[in-house]
């Protein structure tokens, strides 16, 4: 069987691609490996709250729940690392604070953890990102992040 230049052609460049997608799967496999993580389910995980660990460690244990988050409100300190415990009273939520490129979905039964350093002050918003009902695009929630007060 002799291939003529153009079947060649079609397969150096098949194999340069599936080499470029090859390439791209690890690489962002090993730059990008913060992906949430799932927890067996507790119910202690159901009760909203805000825990200091120390003084720049935090635990925020967020429930999703027709159309709010709790708690709406989370004040931080400049400089905090954020472990955030997420899950759902009801039916599928989205959490996602865009400006730290934090997404994770909230499931009944299930916990989804993800942590995040937050450097910089300001107001970060939540915002749901799935659809969950009529008041839907009044899901929202903020990590607020202020300097110290000495």
């Amino acid at each position: 069987m002799v291939l003529d230049k153009f079947e060649k052609r079609i397969i150096l460049i098949t194999g340069a691609i599936l080499s470029l997608f090859i390439f791209s799967m690890l690489y962002g496999r090993s730059k990008y490996n913060d992906l949430p993580e799932c927890l067996p389910f507790d119910k202690t995980y159901t009760e909203a709250k805000v825990t200091k660990l120390d003084e720049n460690t935090y635990q925020v244990f967020a429930v999703a729940q027709m159309w709010q988050f709790q708690p709406s409100q989370i004040y931080i300190p400049v400089g905090s690392e954020v472990d955030f415990f997420l899950t759902s009273k009801d039916v599928v939520h989205g959490f996602n604070i865009a400006e730290k490129n934090i997404n994770m979905m909230a499931v009944y039964g299930n916990i989804n953890k993800q942590t995040v350093k937050f450097d910089k002050p300001g107001v970060y918003k939540i915002t749901c990102h799935e659809y969950c009902g009529v008041g839907h695009q009044n899901m929202q929630a903020e990590v607020i992040v202020n300097y110290p007060a000495k």
